[in-house]
């Protein structure tokens, strides 16, 4: 993929400013959707996407069990399934996530009961044996399972998304232009992080105030710490006050899009971003192009606001 970090990029104060930047920032995202092409192509992409693959797609009321017992989970699967599959072990002492999982086998082709529960009903149907009905599904059960968090063993395929480079005193003019743009920021040690492995979050401060609140999870590398706010700070501006579950992956590439042109035109290494954009799979890369007004007006009302500082 082609290395972005540059000298910190400027515009000339002129009526034109607000175009010359459009322009650079098209072009830098067409970069963008080329290095996720590439990232996609590589063999870390491909190790990482076969480890994912055998994770288990959890219905919407599973993955409501699981966050409700376990808000901080990100990767789940049982308790063998960690062994066979990843080569990691549950750790002594700790309790499992239960979820319901179907229960399948063979039914009667005209009651749907299973054997068992056919032989004791009133139903009649004798045509073909038990043997040869075919499978189906007959109920649910509870089952456990774990988060990755509760396990230890082999590590599993990273994607390298972390901007790096030199980013000098912008952590700390990003937490102070937070106000302007309506947001409260938090940078909270590693000891206290409640949210998994997620790097930072938005959300509302409390039921009664509504405030975009961003938390991140504070680390040594501070310009990944710098692109991690400015995502969060695309979210709380682009994306607060929408609930449709069938637009996240288009609100990561819209997020992820401004962190990576507010990082490259500070002079950040943010190349990351197409291995990030990458896992979201599909073709929602084209929302670059889509919603280019977006994503370039929320990297120009950041960049601007911190050229106040």
């Amino acid at each position: 993929m082609a290395t972005t970090s540059s000298p910190s990029v400027s515009f000339d104060e002129t009526d034109t400013r607000h175009d010359e930047m459009h322009r650079t920032i098209e072009q830098w995202l067409a970069d963008l959707a080329a290095d996720v092409d590439d990232a996609r192509a590589s063999e870390q992409f491909q190790a990482w996407l076969d480890v994912q693959s055998r994770f288990h797609d959890y219905s919407h009321r599973n993955t409501l069990l699981i966050t409700l017992q376990c808000p901080e989970a990100t990767k789940v699967a049982g308790y063998r399934t960690w062994q066979a599959e990843f080569d990691r072990y549950v750790e002594e002492g700790e309790s499992a996530i239960w979820i319901w999982a179907p229960i399948i086998t063979t039914q009667c082709p005209e009651c749907g009961n299973a054997p068992s529960y056919h032989d004791n009903s009133e139903c009649a149907y004798d045509e073909t044996p038990p043997e040869e009905w075919s499978e189906g599904l007959v109920g649910f059960k509870p089952a456990p399972v774990f988060d990755i968090s509760q396990t230890e063993g082999e590590p599993l395929p990273k994607l390298d998304t972390a901007a790096t480079g030199e980013p000098d005193t912008l952590v700390d003019d990003l937490t102070l232009i937070a106000s302007d743009l309506g947001v409260t920021v938090r940078i909270v040690d590693p000891d206290e992080w409640r949210h998994g492995e997620a790097k930072g979050v938005c959300q509302s401060r409390s039921v009664q105030d509504l405030t975009p609140l961003v938390e991140v999870k504070d680390r040594s590398n501070r310009a990944d710490l710098a692109s991690t706010i400015i995502h969060e700070y695309a979210h709380a501006i682009l994306h607060f006050d929408i609930t449709d579950a069938t637009e996240r992956a288009k609100r990561e590439v819209e997020a992820e899009a401004v962190a990576y042109v507010v990082g490259r035109y500070l002079g950040l290494d943010t190349s990351g971003s197409a291995f990030y954009l990458a896992a979201w799979q599909g073709d929602e890369t084209d929302v670059l192009q889509e919603r280019l007004g977006r994503i370039s007006g929320t990297a120009e009302e950041i960049l601007s606001t911190l050229d106040a500082v």
